[in-house]
């Protein structure tokens, strides 16, 4: 299977001169069919020059993965762009508010491969800490390697910037400046540096051994290994270990299944 690399090289993304606005963009405008609200279209900018090896461009909205030649398998595509006006509004309304722990000039935001449960490579999107991008695009490459599958990939400010209704449609994501759940201290997610994956098959697991989410239920039972699960020893455990990141799985109760961080928190 092809691999294209667009973000590579090591260090954190850093935005330069704006000479390099009038480069063309490198994404396609298509529309995405979620359970999600629509999202606002987002005006195209040229590419922003970089240090060698990383490539970070601003961007018009996508969602189709793109093909080599004719009856190839799909290519790993992963992307980091810095906001744009447009996105920095959507932020603005639901996941990012004045007194957050990072700047809106700190985030990047991701295109991303995956495969989905119904075996098809669809194209995501996530917000991350900048100094995230560059690892975050190992994970994501060794998962669709792997063709691990991931049920939807949006930004949570789609669905209103609640946590709870993301997790409810099962999906993948990471920025959203809000407290760590149960505490009165920032998530890691309020940082850009924590990522949730599958939540609905990999549910925050209270003490008592219960779960918010109804649709978890059955995967309460870990023994059970059924797609899209993190489990010790795991493509997706074993994803984010390679990287350094923590994994709430090994925290003892409450334990939060989904949850990968920088730090382990």
């Amino acid at each position: 299977m092809a691999c294209v690399v667009v973000l590579t090289g090591c260090g954190s993304v850093r935005q330069l001169a704006s000479s390099a606005a009038s480069s063309t963009a490198v994404i396609s405008a298509a529309a995405t069919s979620t359970a999600a609200t629509t999202s606002p279209e987002l005006s195209a900018a040229g590419a922003l020059s970089s240090r060698p090896g990383l490539v970070v461009r601003r961007h018009a909205h996508a969602a189709r993965i793109q093909r080599g030649p004719s009856n190839s398998a799909p290519r790993f595509r992963f992307q980091a762009f810095v906001l744009t006006p447009a996105l920095r509004q959507l932020l603005s309304r639901f996941s990012w508010h004045p007194g957050c722990p990072v700047s809106l000039g700190q985030l990047r935001y991701l295109r991303i491969s995956y495969w989905g449960f119904d075996g098809r490579a669809h194209l995501g999107e996530m917000v991350v800490n900048a100094s995230a991008a560059q690892g975050l695009r190992r994970v994501f490459a060794d998962l669709f390697g792997a063709r691990f599958p991931i049920r939807r990939m949006r930004l949570v400010d789609r669905y209103g910037g609640s946590d709870y209704a993301s997790i409810q449609a099962d999906n993948t994501s990471a920025f959203n400046c809000r407290d760590a759940t149960g505490s009165s201290r920032w998530s890691e997610h309020a940082y850009g540096l924590a990522v949730d994956i599958n939540p609905i098959e990999n549910p925050y697991v209270y003490a008592n051994g219960t779960t918010t989410h109804p649709a978890s239920d059955p995967y309460l039972d870990r023994s059970d290994v059924r797609p899209g699960m993190a489990v010790a020893g795991g493509t997706l455990v074993r994803a984010f270990t390679a990287i350094g990141w923590g994994w709430g799985g090994r925290w003892p109760a409450p334990t939060d299944y989904q949850h990968f961080s920088v730090n382990g928190r």
